[in-house]
């Protein structure tokens, strides 16, 4: 592509580069100069004017774009229509934005005239919600650029969407836990999944020790598609009442402790084929926390094992819930909490 000043007398069928305005006469930036336009320059006295100009193989902006973000639109995302080089996806579903964070930066590493940006891999979203934008930077780019770009791309944004599965509570009971603090809770976890289209059909609330916790799991996990535990008393331990209550089972825990604070003393486990979560203490609040960050992913269909949990330090690192009983900076007396 061609860039620069050119004599008005030359200036027609290129792209003006930057605003003209005189004498009533007004040039949009990305206007096609035509021979009456220049007719106008000519009579308000515009000598020259800095303008672009494709040669043979670039493609033009807008069309770069939409090849662009056609090319990374994968399942359940639609794009805008493209203008001034740009185009937005948008979400199909609610769900989780996929990202191929590799295809992005592939996309990116292409020249500084190509950029492509997303939400955060697995961000939530709700239908409608824009998740991605391609800009292509200057009025056109080489086709050789453009085919680099969309080798990279393919079906990079994704949508996982919800299911609007079933939900099993058990609580479990120490003298001290108030029937309001319970109560409050489910009503938190039912606001946490009505997103998703997700309903808690079960509330079983048993002591806290393995053989009450054990029956209760296995009667709530045989009709519902996940069940979160939330313990009277933090897991502090692999060999703690709840994972022990879900290997009596015969269950198998994926993996416990998360690289998120709020979240750290998250469990993950499986019981009957199906996901179980040990709730960490933080998941009493409806702020964010890494309990978030895995009950999404299971409602949104996506896989979570242990080397996921292990790879959400960065960025885990969470604004502090107010109420929770030893805050990062106290003095280290309260109790352990997650």
């Amino acid at each position: 592509m061609k860039f620069g000043p050119v004599p008005v007398a030359e200036a027609v069928g290129a792209i003006v580069a930057h605003a003209v305005r005189r004498d009533g006469l007004m040039l949009k930036k990305g206007q096609i100069v035509t021979a009456e336009q220049q007719a106008s320059l000519v009579a308000a006295g515009v000598a020259e004017i800095i303008v672009a100009r494709l040669e043979p193989g670039d493609v033009g902006e807008d069309e770069a774009a939409r090849m662009l973000s056609e090319r990374l639109a994968g399942d359940h995302v639609r794009c805008e229509r493209a203008f001034t080089g740009r185009v937005n996806l948008f979400a199909e579903e609610s769900g989780l934005v996929a990202i191929d964070a590799a295809a992005i930066a592939r996309v990116n590493a292409v020249g500084e005239e190509i950029t492509a940006a997303t939400l955060a891999p697995y961000s939530a979203v709700a239908r409608g919600d824009m998740i991605a934008t391609v800009k292509i930077i200057p009025f056109a780019v080489s086709g050789r650029s453009l085919e680099a770009s969309l080798a990279a791309a393919k079906g990079a944004v994704r949508v996982a969407p919800y299911r609007p599965l079933s939900i099993g509570v058990v609580s479990t009971l120490l003298p001290g836990l108030k029937t309001s603090v319970v109560n409050k809770t489910l009503r938190i976890l039912a606001d946490r999944v009505a997103p998703a289209g997700a309903t808690i059909v079960r509330d079983e609330r048993v002591a806290h020790e393995v053989g009450a916790l054990a029956g209760a799991l296995e009667a709530v996990a045989s009709d519902c598609d996940v069940t979160v535990i939330f313990g009277a008393s933090a897991i502090t331990d692999r060999r703690d009442v709840i994972p022990a209550a879900i290997e009596a089972l015969g269950g198998r825990i994926e993996h416990f402790g998360m690289p998120v604070d709020p979240g750290n003393l998250l469990l993950l486990a499986a019981y009957g084929g199906k996901p179980v979560i040990g709730a960490p203490g933080c998941a009493r609040s409806p702020k964010e926390n890494g309990f978030d960050w895995v009950l999404r992913r299971i409602l949104a269909d996506v896989p979570i094992s242990g080397a996921d949990i292990k790879a959400m330090g960065v960025g885990g690192l969470l604004m502090e819930i107010a109420s929770r009983p030893q805050p990062r900076l106290g003095d280290g007396s309260g109790p352990r909490d997650g």
